[in-house]
Order: structure tokens, then C-alpha cells, then sequence
């Protein structure tokens, strides 16, 4: 059964134009081509990035941070309780005031404390500052790298300038050991940002962030195996050369250098909109959709590519709604953060939580002055004022 399937996934109708044959794409004459089990590599490759990863920010990302100002937190500890431990494992992580008062009468506590445990038991989970800067100092890196090796691969390949050569000869174009590099690096990246999907910050938009890798993993399998190796290295240079740019101001964001990080915002936003919304639909869209049928009859994989492509395309403005609002934000609010996934900032969260606690202390004491009157306790009451 499995050899059916796999005969029939393999049909030469899906992923070739007609009267091409997989024997056309044979190594001969010193020429490689693509072969879907070079894919195979890059699941070993994703591993040996995330072993590289782990030096870089221990020996790297770290150090830059502290350099930053950025310091290791350490949270208070809070007093274990097995009950209200179920309680926030098991049922939900904001009790409402019934649970609380439930829970409070169970465990023997005041209302108050059983408030305070779920505060600090909430916060001992929200990612400090260090481990998001380590986590976009990795990916500054790597998009960095490869932008940089992408543009040494493609300043002097004649389709870059001349889009017709994206599809002259096209599929029996063989492979170059820079193409295959590119591919294989970029594919083995997005395998360990699922692989480290565990232990990375989970964000707000944690599913969103499963399906991109995982989108991005089946388009350029997907080209790799139907050949459109030259159109998918222009696919990914444009998309790189922006991730650079906002990974730089989330670090800068998170050692608390806020212009810093809005003017690189403001790059990445420009990037942005001229890569994905300008070049992307009227440059690299064009090519694969308009050009090929000067060259060829519209076959299965030339429509699954393009809707692939076009669903990213209303992707971009998904995303180019978000920016917008960030936009917003930095020029009218000072203030830039990712509406995306990081709507709060766990530093400032843990404040205000630190706050909130300090004022219900207060307000406790406030109420204990009111009940034993003012004369036992009016020590309490600052510069002899008392509460309403």
C-alpha cells in the first residue's frame, strides 16, 4: 500500500510539465540536479544548528546582554501548596473571585494570599528579559548570515537581473553547490525553530508561529522537488533581508534603548513594505505566474506554487496590518511593542504586580487602622492622613 502511494505521490504529471520525465533530471555530464532525498539533510543539519545555538548564547548572546545592561532575574520563590498547584495546572490560571474564595477557605488562606500565590505563580512562567534578547540575538544572527551568503550567491546569477532566466530551460536547470547551501541551510533553520518550540517564549501567537515554519518548510520542499530552485532563492532573499531588522530592535527593545529600537523599527517597517509588498506581488509573483506560460502549458505544479504563493501574499498583509498598528504606536505613543505576540512587557507586568501587592498591603492596613481606630495603629497612616 505504501508503495502505491508513494508511486502515485511521485506521479510525473503533479510535479513536471508535460512530455518531462524524471530521467530528465538525472546527474550527467558533471551536471547534479535535485533530488528529494537531499532533503533528508536537513533534519542532521537543524540539530547541529541548535547545538550551535546553544553556544552562541551562552558564549555570545549572553555576555552582549549583560553588556546591554540586561541581568539574569531572580524571582522570589512562592510557598508550595498542592492545592492551589492542581488548581492552576488543572483548571485555569486566572481563578475568578469565586474560585479564590473557595480556594482560600480550602487551603486555610485570606483571599488576599491565595490572590498573591497565583500572581507569582503566573509570573515564575513569563520569560525574563535575558532569555527573549538570547532567543532574537540567534535569529538576528542567523538571518544576518544568511542574507549576507544569499546575496554572495545571487549578485552575479542572471536571473536575479533578468527574470526571463528564471525559467529559461526550466526544469532541466542542474543545480549549483550554492543553491543547494542556501536551501538546505534555510530549511534546516526553520526545522529547529520547531524543534525549539518547547523551550522557546511561547507567545500569544504560538499556533501562528507552528504554521509558519511549518508553511515554510512545504514551500521550499515543494520547489526544491518540482526544481523552481531559481525562483525560490528570490523568494527567500526577499524575505530575509527584513527579519534582520526587527529581530535588531526586539534586542534593542528588550536592553531598553527605546529610540534605538524605533528607528530600527522604522527600517524594518520600510524593508517591509517595499520587499513584500512592492517586490514580492510585482517582482517575484509576476515571474513565477506570468512568465512561465510564454515558456509552457499551465500544469499542476505551476497552479499549486502560485496559490502557495499568493496565500503568503495575504499573509504579508496580515502582517502589514500589525505593523501598521506598531507604527501607531511608536510615532504617536513612543512606544514600540509586538502586537503580534508580545503585548505585554513581563518586566514591566512584574512592577506593576509588585505595586499591586504593595498597595493591597496598604489598603489591608488601611482597613485594620479603620477597624481598631486611629489612636493604636495611627503610625500606619502616613503624614497622620487617612483613607477615605
Amino acid at each position: 500500500m505504501f508503495q502505491t502511494f508513494k508511486e502515485w505521490f511521485w506521479l510525473e504529471r503533479f510535479w513536471l510539465p508535460p512530455t518531462i520525465k524524471w530521467s530528465d533530471l538525472e546527474d550527467h555530464d558533471g551536471l547534479v540536479f535535485v533530488k528529494p532525498s537531499h532533503l533528508y539533510m536537513t533534519i542532521p543539519y537543524a540539530f547541529g544548528l541548535l547545538i550551535i545555538r546553544h553556544f552562541f548564547e551562552k558564549f555570545i548572546a549572553t555576555p552582549l546582554a549583560k553588556s546591554f545592561g540586561i541581568k539574569e532575574e531572580v524571582r522570589k520563590k512562592i510557598t508550595p501548596n498542592t492545592v492551589l498547584e492542581n488548581f492552576f495546572k488543572h483548571s485555569t490560571r486566572q481563578p475568578s473571585q469565586t474560585d479564590i474564595y473557595g480556594l482560600a477557605k480550602k487551603c486555610n488562606l485570606t483571599e488576599r494570599q491565595v490572590e498573591r500565590w497565583f500572581r507569582s505563580r503566573r509570573n515564575q512562567e513569563r520569560p525574563c528579559r535575558m532569555k527573549k534578547f538570547q532567543e532574537a540575538c540567534w535569529r538576528f544572527a542567523f538571518y544576518l548570515m544568511i542574507t549576507v551568503a544569499g546575496i554572495v550567491f545571487l549578485y552575479d546569477k542572471p536571473w536575479v537581473y533578468d527574470l526571463w532566466e528564471v525559467w529559461n530551460d526550466y526544469p532541466r536547470q542542474p543545480l549549483l553547490p550554492s543553491q543547494y547551501w542556501y536551501y538546505i541551510l534555510e530549511m534546516s533553520f526553520y526545522w529547529s525553530l520547531i524543534f525549539s518550540l518547547g523551550s522557546d517564549v511561547k507567545r500569544k501567537d504560538f499556533l501562528a508561529h507552528v504554521i509558519h515554519h511549518l508553511a515554510a518548510i512545504s514551500l521550499m520542499s515543494f520547489s526544491w522537488c518540482a526544481n523552481y530552485i531559481r525562483s525560490g532563492t528570490l523568494v527567500m532573499i526577499v524575505h530575509d533581508v527584513a527579519d534582520i531588522w526587527l529581530e535588531s530592535a526586539k534586542m534593542f527593545s528588550y536592553a531598553g534603548w527605546k529610540q534605538t529600537c524605533n528607528t530600527l523599527f522604522l527600517i524594518f517597517s520600510t524593508i517591509f513594505f517595499i520587499s513584500r509588498l512592492i517586490i514580492f506581488p510585482f517582482w517575484i509573483l509576476y515571474c513565477t505566474l506570468i512568465l512561465p506560460l510564454h515558456y509552457l502549458e499551465p500544469f499542476f505544479s505551476y497552479i499549486f506554487l502560485n496559490l502557495q504563493l499568493m496565500v503568503l501574499q495575504v499573509l504579508h498583509l496580515y502582517w502589514c496590518y500589525f505593523i501598521l498598528k506598531m507604527l501607531r504606536r511608536c510615532l504617536f505613543m513612543k512606544n514600540i511593542q509586538d502586537v503580534r505576540s508580545e503585548d505585554e512587557d513581563e518586566d514591566e507586568y512584574e512592577e506593576e504586580e509588585e505595586e499591586e501587592e504593595k498597595g493591597e498591603i496598604t489598603k489591608g492596613k488601611e482597613r485594620d487602622c479603620l477597624k481598631n481606630g486611629l489612636g493604636a495603629n495611627r503610625d500606619l497612616i502616613p503624614n497622620g492622613q487617612h483613607g477615605h
